[in-house]
């Protein structure tokens, strides 16, 4: 057999779909008066005692109306981000250890005035240590011409958080943060942005980054100019459901020092979106386009298994419903075909996971759900927090 470039053969990229053989699924968290979603723009952590910290956002919600759990009516300052805890490599999940990371209702000004611009005064993190996590977002919401970046950063594992910063602008008129956080190599901690042109409709990728969690300065950008993220559409209606190239990326450092990172690129949110990966050689300086991973769906989180191997996990906004992955043996450069960790969903509204690997060769993904047996029904069942455990083949 032949193939064009080494890696995964060409025949085994294109096999049919499959239902993973193992795999087990649960709720970690589920309010039937709430929509909880988008782990993926929060985090998930590993911390120094073994627990697993996961984080989502959650606001009530109305089930009896439709408007109600639109995004475009919830995701503008609306709810809050919390945490919840497992103490079993997400066996279960506490609900008395729910923490509140930030009110989502907070302004730029309120966050201005609740002390120095920087951690000056907190003074500076080892972001090696596991006990650090750095959370990101965006005030008044992500993706507005007006959005700002806010930081807030964890000394003990996330049960504590230091009073929220904004980042700098540095020249741009929008930016917004989506919990993509990674250490590199030498301590120096990257955390991935997306911004965006006044009229709301261009996105691009970049890079900020910080030695000490003192001070933060722009790094990069992750795409080209020459490919600048705008929407190739006519621009009519909400941004939010428009065709956009690249937002939302998700960088992973990987052991040999190299840096991967997905992006999401789609013509309509509710179904034709997909992921694709970048690559820096140089820290994160400098990113070159390495592949696409899918078909459909997206966002894609990833994770770098014991053995080397790379997973790629998504939500899949076409029927039927899901979240699937794909396995890479190659560094990202090739992907494994598809499998489907489960398909019972009840409509588009889901996905945005989180993976990490629990055990040698056992990972864990966090994302958010809808199922078409729910008794419950808006255009899909409750949005709640799901998981699934598997074996990737």
């Amino acid at each position: 057999m032949h193939d064009d470039v080494k890696g995964t053969p060409v025949i085994e990229r294109f096999r049919r779909p499959r239902k993973a053989i193992d795999v087990e699924h649960s709720i970690v968290y589920r309010n039937d008066d709430e929509f909880c979603g988008m782990p993926f723009l929060f985090g998930l952590w590993k911390t120094s005692d073994s627990s697993l910290l996961a984080s989502f956002r959650r606001a009530s919600v109305n089930y009896n109306n439709a408007d109600d759990i639109h995004h475009d009516n919830l995701m503008v300052a609306r709810g809050n981000v919390v945490s919840l805890r497992s103490t079993d490599n997400g066996s279960t999940w506490d609900p008395e250890t729910m923490n509140e990371v930030i009110d989502l209702s907070t302004s730029p000004d309120q966050i201005t005035c609740g002390g120095p611009a920087d951690y000056s005064p907190e003074g500076p993190v080892d972001f090696q240590d596991e006990d650090v996590l750095v959370a990101s977002g965006g005030v008044p919401a992500i993706f507005v011409p007006n959005a700002r970046p806010w930081i807030r950063i964890s000394t003990d594992g996330g049960r504590a958080w230091r009073r929220p910063i904004l980042l700098p602008m540095t020249g741009l008129s929008s930016l917004s943060g989506q919990g993509s956080a990674v250490v590199r190599a030498d301590g120096m901690c990257l955390v991935a942005l997306t911004s965006v042109t006044p009229d709301g409709w261009t996105r691009r990728p970049l890079v900020y980054a910080s030695p000490d969690g003192v001070h933060w300065n722009f790094l990069s950008f992750m795409t080209p100019i020459s490919d600048d993220g705008q929407a190739v559409s006519e621009k009519a209606g909400s941004p939010r459901f428009g065709a956009h190239r690249y937002f939302y990326p998700r960088p992973l450092a990987l052991r040999s020092g190299r840096l991967i990172a997905t992006v999401r690129c789609q013509r309509d949110p509710t179904s034709v979106l997909w992921t694709e990966l970048f690559e820096s050689m140089d820290g994160g300086r400098t990113w070159q386009f390495l592949s696409r991973v899918n078909d459909w769906g997206a966002p894609g989180d990833i994770c770098e298994l014991s053995d080397g191997r790379i997973v790629c996990v998504y939500g899949y906004r076409l029927p039927p419903y899901g979240i699937r992955y794909r396995v890479s043996d190659d560094g990202g450069r090739t992907w494994g075909s598809e499998l489907i960790l489960r398909d019972d969903g009840g409509s588009w509204d889901l996905g945005y996971p989180r993976v990490f690997e629990v055990d040698p060769g056992r990972c864990l993904a966090i994302y958010y759900f809808n199922r078409k047996d729910d008794p419950i029904q808006m255009n899909g069942g409750v949005r709640h927090i799901a998981q699934s455990v598997f074996t990737p083949e």
